[in-house]
């Protein structure tokens, strides 16, 4: 199970890293050497993103990644595909990340089938609150999937709670309100947070949002299991290039 995995692999580090690539972003083919380069740099487990067309928790960055990959062809068959080609190749968990349009349009008995199938440990599907997920909840459950939920700073206590009781393997914690890549400020009131959100859950903590390099990640260490990097992936991918020279350098926590 995936939680039993977090708690295994945090015993030998201090924190764990999770990435986050856009499927089809900039090919698939590119896509594939992304994740080998960074499973090669000590990545622990990944975020793939199927391309939708109004990702409303996505900033530009992604937003963009988004768009592209749509544009080129990306379709969910393709990504379904590409996702069953890496998590057999690859030795760490891999979690589709997407909305529940996608889900719901493919079919989520279909879409849980194919994961169980194919290895990947989980979704994260931040437009789908709990009260109204009685379905997808069922179908994970019975396919022994994780489905990840989302805490956020204006959660009140007691709704964190209740989040909490239908998530699995791991917990969301956004860093701020607002949408993925902006800047966030790694202070008291971020370190209250997430305190507030390790009393609301026994399950590992990741947080994203505004994680962007070694001075982040170091803040995060002891206070969350994984610190999630996804914009300053594709920023990265962007600017070095697949075979770029800071790409092959990549390591936990050294962007």
């Amino acid at each position: 199970m995936l939680e039993s995995h977090i708690r295994a692999e945090r015993g030998k580090k201090e924190i764990l890293l999770m990435t986050h690539i856009v499927l089809g972003y900039p090919s698939f083919e590119e896509g594939f050497q992304i994740i080998e380069a960074m499973v090669e740099a000590g990545v622990d487990l990944m975020e793939l993103q199927i391309p939708f067309s109004e990702p409303i928790a996505d900033g530009p960055v992604i937003l963009r990644a988004n768009q592209a990959a749509l544009a080129n062809g990306a379709t969910v068959e393709k990504c379904v595909d590409f996702a069953q080609r890496v998590a057999r190749t690859f030795d760490i968990p891999f979690l589709f990340m997407s909305y529940y349009n996608i889900l719901f349009q493919y079919g989520l008995d279909r879409f849980a089938a194919f994961m169980a199938r194919a290895g990947l440990k989980g979704a994260i599907v931040p437009d789908l609150p709990p009260e109204e997920g009685e379905d997808y909840l069922r179908i994970m459950a019975d396919h022994r999937l994780a489905p990840v939920f989302i805490f956020s700073p204006s959660t009140p206590d007691t709704r964190l709670r209740s989040i909490a009781a239908c998530s699995k393997g791991f917990v969301y914690c956004v860093a701020r309100k607002g949408v993925t890549g902006s800047d966030t400020r790694f202070t008291g009131e971020l370190e209250s947070y997430i305190e507030r959100c390790r009393r609301a859950t026994h399950l590992p903590l990741a947080l994203g949002f505004g994680v962007k390099d070694k001075r982040d990640v170091d803040f995060l260490r002891s206070k969350v299991d994984i610190a999630v990097i996804g914009t300053q992936t594709i920023r990265l991918v962007d600017k070095e290039g697949v075979g770029g020279r800071r790409m092959r350098r990549w390591r936990l926590g050294l962007i």
